[in-house]
């Protein structure tokens, strides 16, 4: 794994923690606001590696989904 996906992924894992923080704390809008986030650069983790370019600037995770093919 390259660096730069691996970097996308270990920001989502500390998004999904912080996730469940909230979470438990009874923030559920602020959970699922990072939830999203957490999924989005996972998503943008997988463009990283599966097409080897920069991925696009965008929070529509329907669109990262289809273009990462997964």
């Amino acid at each position: 794994m390259d660096k730069l996906t691996e970097q996308w992924f270990i920001q989502a894992a500390y998004d999904l923690d912080t996730a469940e923080y909230m979470l438990k704390g009874g923030r559920c809008f602020y959970a699922v606001f990072m939830a999203h986030l957490a999924i989005e650069k996972a998503l943008k983790g997988l463009w990283q590696a599966k097409l080897q370019t920069a991925p696009p600037k965008t929070h529509n995770l329907l669109y990262l989904v289809e273009k990462t093919g997964t």
